[in-house]
């Protein structure tokens, strides 16, 4: 006996006397010939049109097939009926690559959710808003494209790999950037970072022609041990931001509020001391005001000292002395070490000492780098000498410490100091000034001290997490990472150009939109 069960338009005939071997079978519905099938397609198309409810599945019941088979069917029609009839098609019914250009926007432009897409197509009566249909295309177009660079076929280019992870729940995502291009160079989901994740995810992005200079990288037990088994040969520079202002950072906040708060209550004794008090009251306060007194210069002293040692530490991270010239690294080390001695010793900080030193002997390898570097300079930029090269590299540094400041007024102080040396080198060099800074200075940006880019690259991606409640997927991964290589900076140092751009040389004459749809409809076209 034969059991027919009907899914989609055809029947599905279930063979119960070969129980061992389950076939789904598929039996073309004869009774459904091609004049109906149009019927169903319009009546349908028109519902959709209409947001007619209940019309799918009156069509469903009525001729024994599923409602996918339905929507097939509409679909169908559509897209023929927009190839004939072209302009003059209903404007109810929008254009299928119109609604997910929409979509790919809204989702990486607007970082919205995918309820909040939804809800947007609806309200202007785009076709396609449902979040189902939402989820899978974006899922589909994901798919399509790698978690890797793709550079054209044998091409290469040297970077430098700025290494680190962000966390979905408990899934490290692993991410690689250029922090010179702030290009991405590959992005991926795992179940556990280990040193052969990483050193598979630097396999792969040399594979793809990024060639690494050197790695920069925090003090993460895996990143250590990957470089360590893998990249050997080359620098690691430690992220000197998490080495020592992330580390001191907080003890100088700590010890500032703590000395604030010795203060304040000084000051609440002394006004209760100016008030109307009997002998003994007047006795026993005057001997709390004291000792508030003595704490509070207590904690006053702690607090100047521990902030003058950790201002100086982060001087000694300076490159470039006051003239301009390439600063001594053992000294600057020397320095550093003296500093973390009296913190020890003075302050009584034994833990955060402990953590500095651990990676203080690879903390300057930025200094090597910068001597390279000067030296290219040297050799390879036409009408420079070292007091010219001097005037722009602190221009230079001046231009990093603005980008740091956190107040205006500190900000505004730095750019002036940007500003004069690059003005005093301007008179040095005359009329092709703009051509020799502009070389200069990007050989220079190749000295990286610290991770902040790929923390920057985190921060892009943080919102995306919040809208997926930490349930974000490697597609949605890959489009975050194509989007922002091939969107176009609208500020800064890098605006009107694209990370691609800058990373490659190449003109993109296109919106990161339009190579995406072209990729997706190529990739249709193929299917």
């Amino acid at each position: 006996m034969i059991n027919q069960k009907v899914i989609t338009e055809d029947t599905t005939v279930t063979s119960k006397t070969n129980a061992a071997a389950e076939r789904k079978k598929f039996i073309r519905r004869h009774d459904l010939d091609a004049f109906t099938r149009l019927t169903i397609a319009f009546t349908a198309l028109v519902a959709m049109a209409e947001k007619q409810r209940g019309t799918i599945t009156k069509l469903a019941q009525e001729f024994l097939i599923s409602r996918t088979f339905v929507y097939m069917l509409a679909n169908f029609l559509q897209e023929t009926s927009q190839i004939t009839f072209n302009d003059i098609c209903p404007p109810a019914l929008h254009d299928k690559s119109s609604s997910i250009a929409h979509i790919l926007s809204l989702r990486l432009e607007g970082k919205c959710s995918i309820e909040a897409i939804s809800n947007h197509l609806k309200r202007f009566e785009i076709g396609n808003h449902s979040q189902g249909y939402i989820s899978q295309i974006l899922n589909k177009i994901g798919s399509s494209l790698p978690n890797t660079l793709s550079l054209p076929e044998g091409d290469t280019v040297q970077v430098i790999y700025a290494s680190d992870e962000i966390f979905s729940k408990r899934s490290p995502i692993l991410i690689t950037v250029d922090p010179v291009s702030s290009t991405i160079l590959k992005t991926e989901m795992l179940d556990k970072r280990t040193a052969e994740a990483w050193i598979n995810h630097w396999e792969s992005v040399e594979d793809s022609g990024c060639i690494p200079l050197y790695l920069v990288c925090d003090e993460g037990t895996a990143l250590v041990k990957g470089h360590t088994d893998h990249l050997s040969d080359l620098i690691r520079q430690p992220d000197t931001y998490h080495a020592i202002a992330h580390v001191l950072g907080i003890w100088d906040k700590r010890f500032e509020k703590i000395a604030c708060d010795a203060i304040e209550k000084e000051y609440e004794l002394n006004v209760v001391l100016n008030s109307e008090l009997d002998e003994i009251q007047l006795s026993r306060i005057i001997n709390k005001y004291e000792e508030a007194k003595t704490k509070a210069q207590e904690k006053i002293e702690i607090y100047d000292s521990f902030h003058y040692l950790y201002t100086c530490i982060i001087k000694e991270l300076d490159i470039f002395d006051e003239n301009g010239k390439l600063r001594d690294r053992r000294n600057a080390e020397c320095n550093i070490e003296v500093c973390l001695d009296l913190l020890e010793s003075e302050i009584e900080l034994k833990k955060p000492v402990k953590r500095i030193r651990r990676v203080l002997g690879d903390l300057l390898n930025y200094f090597e780098i910068a001597e390279v570097i000067l030296e290219e300079i040297l050799a390879n930029v036409p009408k420079i000498d070292e007091e010219v090269l001097s005037l722009i590299c602190l221009s230079w540094q001046w231009g990093k410490k603005k980008i740091k400041a956190k107040s205006p007024e500190r900000k505004r102080y730095c750019a002036r100091q940007e500003g004069y040396y690059l003005e005093a080198a301007k008179m040095h060099i005359g009329e092709d000034f703009d051509n020799v800074a502009t070389q200069i200075l990007k050989e220079l940006d190749e000295i990286v001290q610290s991770s902040s880019m790929v923390e920057c690259i985190n921060s892009i991606i943080r919102p995306y997490l919040n809208n997926t409640k930490n349930q974000i997927t490697q597609e949605t991964l890959n489009l975050i990472m194509f989007y922002h290589n091939h969107r176009r900076y609208n500020a800064g140092k890098r605006k009107g150009k694209t990370p691609y751009e800058i990373l490659t040389g190449q003109a993109q004459t296109k919106d990161w939109l339009d190579l995406l749809m072209e990729k997706y409809e190529e990739k249709q076209a193929l299917n």
